[in-house]
């Protein structure tokens, strides 16, 4: 995996923070992982939708 940096709001952070420690996700990362993946699968098959 490649190493990112990113640079958030702080209610965003406070979010992730709360979701994590509600143990939805096991951390941070797992968390940021699972969203962009999501807004990427997302994107990605809207994309393909209009163009057919």
């Amino acid at each position: 995996m490649q190493l990112i940096t990113l640079h958030l709001p702080q209610t965003y952070l406070e979010g992730i923070e709360e979701l994590v420690k509600d143990r939805i996700y096991p951390n941070r990362s797992e968390l940021i992982r699972v969203a962009v993946r999501d807004l990427l699968k997302s994107e990605l098959w809207s994309r393909n939708i209009r163009k057919d």
